[in-house]
């Protein structure tokens, strides 16, 4: 008997728990009873730095300081003068130009020609004969008539004409006649002066040996752009004009002048009745007019 009463107690108690304990657990109760230590924060991984934030600066590009302006430099100019007239002034450093309305304009290049044929010639003779370096001096120097005919000859005559626009990039100019008819612009004329300064003319052996027969050229074939000049500047500066009075009653007096940082170009045709000195006053005024 005590057996069974046992034994019924013992079944009564598991069916109390089978009930009871789930009901708890699904109820609020239990939470008394719960560890009352802190749950661990929820561990949040560190947010990754946007690209903005590492990505450096870039540094800013270097700003270069702007050039003073060359000695002869773009300016208004006002020449009150019968017959043609333009010019054209290239910076050496930056081979930016300004020049007259009609720069674009052809004429005879005259003697002006003369640098580039003895440049021509340097460029494609390497070991050029101590006769020929006399007669080049003398052509450059005193501007010697027959020396340029025989340098045009063995230059191949317009075949270097065709050969100074595609190396010294012109755009205007073409070959005509003979040298002294061979027509040329302001603007390119001052492309011609800067090809011969900068080396693509001579080429490296021969461009500073050019450009002091240039600078030492006869006292005679100075006028125009030097006389015009700081006299501090005028030893520096390497020349080739051009004069011819012609046959049609006008002259031709063109002036080409390399500086140290500039090129100048004017070319002028007038009444013959002026004589050549207008012309070389024509060149002077630009010049003055181009240092303001």
């Amino acid at each position: 008997m005590r057996k069974r009463v046992g034994f019924t107690v013992f079944v009564l108690l598991a069916v109390a728990l089978m009930i009871g304990v789930p009901y708890l657990w699904g109820s609020d109760r239990l939470d008394e009873y719960r560890s009352s230590a802190a749950a661990p924060a929820a561990v949040t991984a560190p947010a990754s730095p946007s690209a903005a934030a590492t990505r450096k600066a870039a540094p800013a590009a270097p700003v270069a300081p702007a050039l003073p302006p060359a000695l002869l430099h773009p300016a208004p100019v006002t020449v009150d003068a019968t017959g043609f007239w333009s010019w054209t002034v290239l910076d050496r450093r930056t081979g930016a130009m300004a020049g007259s309305d009609n720069a674009a304009a052809t004429q005879r290049t005259a003697s002006m020609i003369k640098a580039w044929l003895a440049a021509d010639y340097l460029r494609r003779t390497p070991s050029p004969s101590t006769s020929n370096l006399r007669q080049l001096t003398s052509m450059i120097r005193t501007s010697d008539n027959t020396a340029a005919s025989y340098f045009w000859q063995l230059n191949g005559r317009s075949a270097s004409i065709t050969r100074l626009v595609q190396l010294c990039g012109l755009t205007d100019s073409r070959a005509y006649i003979d040298w002294a008819s061979t027509l040329v612009s302001a603007r390119d004329a001052a492309r011609m002066g800067a090809c011969i300064a900068d080396g693509r003319a001579a080429g490296a052996t021969w461009t500073d040996w050019v450009l002091n027969e240039m600078r030492n050229v006869s006292s005679s074939q100075e006028f125009g752009v030097v006389p015009a000049l700081p006299a501090a500047e005028q030893p520096a500066t390497a020349v080739k004009n051009g004069w011819i009075a012609r046959s049609d009653g006008k002259w031709h007096v063109n002036c080409l002048a390399i500086g140290t940082d500039w090129v100048l170009s004017v070319l002028t045709v007038y009444p013959s009745s002026k004589g050549m000195g207008y012309g070389a006053e024509i060149c002077s005024s630009v010049t003055r007019q181009l240092q303001a």
